[in-house]
């Protein structure tokens, strides 16, 4: 059996925002139809590929 490879943690700044999948960092050869995600319930998973976002930005979630 294979084992099941956690997909790496993305974490995002408000600059970065909004959050899409695929980024700019996945090669060309693994791309998927350009999604966008919602980190601002903690943890985020892209229903194509299993990439997890999450929003790392403390500023972001400050209400002033």
């Amino acid at each position: 059996m294979s084992e099941l490879k956690e997909m790496p943690l993305i974490e995002l700044s408000a600059k970065d925002l909004p959050a899409r999948c695929p980024n700019g960092t996945m090669p060309r050869w693994s791309t998927h139809p350009r999604i966008f995600i919602d980190v601002t319930h903690g943890v985020a998973r892209c229903p194509y590929c299993g990439t997890r976002y999450k929003l790392n930005d403390s500023k972001a979630h400050k209400v002033y």
